[in-house]
């Protein structure tokens, strides 16, 4: 009798998780058959239908419009991707094994930047562009997503750190090593799954952010995200284009998930058990 119940109880599980993902892959099946449809073919009532035969049309129109931006998202995230992550993992290697006094205010107050919103420092930010002649360009966009991303990196590369023994750095110490060649010889090599987790987190959310991208960019600039929303007609909406230029956007993305997904995780989890 309990081994019934448990196997009801299993296939009660199952079949609510095959729901659920049904549910949340719902959009995607329209995304995907809406993309490989003809323009004839897109309406409202046709929506949930199958194409009657594959078109790629909206695929190599998308792929026409958003070719210059994919190149300047990509100028865009692999600089700043790298260079926060860096950034970064100096600052957790310095504050969680170089205390100075006033190293925790000043972490404390690093990681207050995680929580200001975008929108409450737009004005000022566009000013503080232009006066530094950076503002309309993917170098702007760069330096605003470092600054921007160094309170996460130096979150996580801290937490990271703090599982590395001390005595490790002592040793270090006392065979004549600097703060600079523990960090090279010690510290860099071991730190390769949180930089792994630092370099899928800033490139997703850096690849996808729409806001600065819009604001501090000309249309010679723009990345992807921004050139996407321009796809929409002015009186006639080619959803089939639009369709295939968001699968586009989300390629690189995706992507990285497949590629590295299982680092991923891996590099979450380092560090987490002490002991």
């Amino acid at each position: 009798m309990d081994e019934k119940m448990t196997t009801q109880e299993k296939i009660i599980r199952y079949a609510i998780l095959i729901a659920f993902a049904i549910f949340f892959l719902i959009p995607m099946y329209v995304l995907l058959s809406t993309s490989l449809k003809s323009f004839s073919e897109v309406s409202i009532n046709t929506m949930w239908q199958l194409p009657d035969s594959l078109s790629f049309e909206g695929f190599r129109e998308a792929f026409t419009k958003l070719a210059p931006n994919v190149l300047n998202s990509f100028y865009l995230v692999i600089p700043a991707t790298l260079l926060s992550a860096i950034m970064g993992s100096m600052n957790g290697y310095v504050l969680s094994h170089w205390k100075f006094k006033g190293s925790d205010t000043l972490f404390a107050l690093i990681l207050f930047g995680m929580f200001i919103p975008y929108q409450s420092v737009l004005f000022p930010l566009v000013q503080f562009m232009q006066t530094i002649g950076l503002y309309g360009s993917i170098p702007g966009l760069i330096l605003v997503h470092v600054v921007y991303g160094l309170p996460i990196t130096t979150l996580m590369f801290r937490n990271y750190y703090q599982d590395v023994p001390e005595a490790l750095t002592e040793a270090a110490k006392v065979d004549g090593a600097n703060i600079f060649s523990i960090y090279r010889h010690i510290f860099f090599p071991i730190s390769i799954p949180s930089f792994v987790v630092v370099f899928i987190w800033q490139f997703t959310n850096i690849w996808n952010e729409f806001l600065f991208a819009v604001s501090l960019t000309d249309t010679q600039s723009q990345p992807i995200t921004v050139a996407l929303t321009n796809l929409a007609g002015s009186q006639v909406v080619e959803w089939n284009v639009q369709m295939s230029g968001a699968i586009i956007t989300a390629l690189p993305t995706l992507l990285v998930y497949i590629i590295f997904g299982r680092y991923f995780i891996k590099g979450m989890l380092a560090g987490s058990v002490k002991g």
